[in-house]
């Protein structure tokens, strides 16, 4: 795909952005932000949104914030928020000195809602939970006032004052905004602007026993920052009347604007961080990073580059309408990267040995390769050729079909990057399994010359030396999910019935080309005729090498 198709992707958010620039708004300023709540890990539906806030930021000369929306303490944790921050750089984005925290402002958001009270327009409830639903009614009753709507502004301060004071049990009380109780907008009807929590935050501690809603706290804290332009998910759209109402019923400091797009859904994933979870605690998958995962960091550790995510985001685009994604649209911008800047090797994964007859025992013979055939100035590297070579099980056939081109008793096949050989004989056990293959070689063709007579020689395979190779342990990623929709499942089933039991293939004893011994943690590597790899960050170590498969060779292959 050409960088025009790329960046002509549709994004309805970077018009609205050029057309307020052009008519003077916010002074031509833009101030965007990311602000994920620290209860679980990112994902790839996170990665679009930092791909597009932080992104229209850098275009148009703005700021983008990361601003932790840290106002529900019972689900929060620093370890959310570490893990978090070192992703955003992982794509290759910075805050900067734009780090901040809803927490920061719970002062400030508890003045305003005294303010509120005081002019009338919120007022402390005391409806149990359950009253509280059946007061708000439904998408086809409108709700009803509660009988505490008319309390004073004194007695309203009085036991709010109390509330903060901790002199209450969750649940006894809640500050609601005063709006409309029969509103066709639900988010309208009186909303919950506090609620008592006595629980340790990880920021400011014992400090608080009342915490802000979300949906109060977000704008106004937008609207501190002074952020311009508020981008979230169509999902917050219903909402946003409730937004406005915060931001024009207050002495806000700054006017920002919601704008929503269409969230990310792609086909064989789920994203909900709930169902996520369930697969962590039921040991579907090894942790928030296994591989198969759609977190960032499953995708880091899966060999997933930033600018692969980046360059995905592009191709997507913005809108308002809702799409399914396929993945293969994401592994298609994966194989566009590495297949631009990953090292190429040779490895073999399900070995069968091949003994050249016609070699001398002991031979030894350094055959440079490049080390990616269209950058001549990254090198080469050293292959070696001995008597004793592995193959791939599957690159001979013993009865082989009319369309297959690589090596069966008398057929010849070239050698990548080496010689044509020749199959002389099949040596088996008593079981008839395949023990070897004995060849001889023509030393004529070395590095794809032809035969000395002409021959044709169709078939190139890949190979490593017997003598000078490393074992390493190779895992193959599949998709998590056996189905496109993994949440479309019969009645009384779950997700969980589509999870795939092939997701993961684990090759112990692959036989590796010997430069792989000096593996970079951080460098990819395209195993020749196989697909992108690179080392396990957590589980390879010196003497135990685990190399992940990032994403396999384009399908045509």
């Amino acid at each position: 795909m050409s960088d025009k198709v790329i960046h002509d992707a549709p994004n309805f958010l970077k018009q609205i952005i050029e057309k307020d620039i052009e008519s003077g708004k916010h002074n031509g300023q833009v101030i965007t932000r990311f602000p994920p709540e620290p209860n679980g890990y990112l994902h790839l539906g996170h990665a679009k949104s930092i791909c597009l806030n932080f992104g229209l930021a850098e275009e148009f000369g703005g700021r983008c914030h990361l601003r932790f929306d840290d106002t529900n303490p019972d689900t929060e944790d620093v370890e959310y928020v570490e893990s978090i921050k070192e992703n955003i750089k992982w794509l290759g984005f910075d805050w900067g000195e734009h780090l901040y925290f809803a927490s920061d402002y719970f002062q400030q958001l508890y003045d305003w809602a005294e303010l509120l009270i005081r002019e009338g327009k919120a007022y402390v409830c005391s409806l149990s939970e359950e009253e509280l639903r059946e007061y708000r009614g439904d998408f086809n009753r409108p709700g009803k006032d509660s009988p505490y709507r008319n309390r004073s502004v004194e007695e309203n301060l009085d036991l709010l004052r109390r509330m903060k004071a901790g002199e209450f049990e969750e649940g006894e009380h809640v500050l609601r905004a005063k709006i409309d109780m029969k509103s066709p907008n639900m988010n309208l009807r009186d909303p919950l602007i506090y609620r008592i929590r006595k629980t340790h935050h990880h920021r400011t501690g014992d400090q608080w026993s009342i915490y802000p809603m979300y949906d109060y706290a977000h704008p106004l804290s937008d609207a501190i920052e002074k952020v311009t332009h508020s981008i979230c998910t169509l999902e917050f759209q219903d909402h946003r009347p409730f937004y406005d109402w915060c931001i024009e019923n207050l002495p806000t400091p700054g006017n920002p604007h919601q704008y929503e797009f269409a969230r990310m859904n792609m086909t064989y994933l789920v994203m909900s961080k709930r169902k996520l979870l369930q697969l962590v605690k039921e040991k579907h998958v090894s942790g928030w990073d296994d591989p198969r995962m759609p977190t960032l960091s499953g995708i880091r550790r899966r060999g997933y580059t930033p600018s692969s995510i980046r360059l995905f985001a592009k191709r997507i685009g913005v809108s308002k309408a809702e799409s399914i994604i396929d993945y293969e649209i994401l592994e298609n911008c994966v194989r566009d990267d590495l297949d631009a800047s990953a090292q190429r090797a040779m490895a073999v994964l399900k070995p069968v040995k091949v003994v050249i007859e016609n070699l001398p025992d002991g031979h030894v013979e350094e055959i440079a390769s490049s080390l990616h055939p269209k950058k001549p100035e990254w090198g080469k590297r050293t292959l070696y050729f001995t008597k004793e070579i592995y193959i791939e099980e599957s690159d001979f056939m013993e009865n082989p079909d009319s369309d297959f081109f690589r090596l069966s008793p008398g057929k010849e096949v070239r050698l990548r990057n080496a010689y044509v050989i020749k199959c002389k004989e099949v040596i088996k056990d008593s079981a008839g399994k395949i023990q070897e293959l004995r060849c001889e070689y023509d030393k004529a063709t070395l590095g794809g010359k032809p035969t000395s007579d002409g021959r044709k020689v169709k078939g190139v395979i890949h190979w490593v030396s017997a003598q000078k190779c490393i074992e390493a342990e190779v895992r193959i990623y599949g998709r998590l999910f056996k189905v496109p929709d993994p949440e479309n499942v019969p009645e009384g089933q779950d997700f969980r019935v589509n999870l795939n039991p092939e997701s993961l293939k684990i090759t112990p004893h692959a036989k590796l080309e010997w430069s792989l011994q000096n593996a970079a943690a951080e460098a990819h590597y395209q195993f020749e005729r196989v697909g992108y790899f690179c080392l396990d960050s957590k589980d390879s170590k010196p003497g135990h090498l685990v190399f992940n498969m990032t994403v396999d060779l384009a399908s045509s292959r």
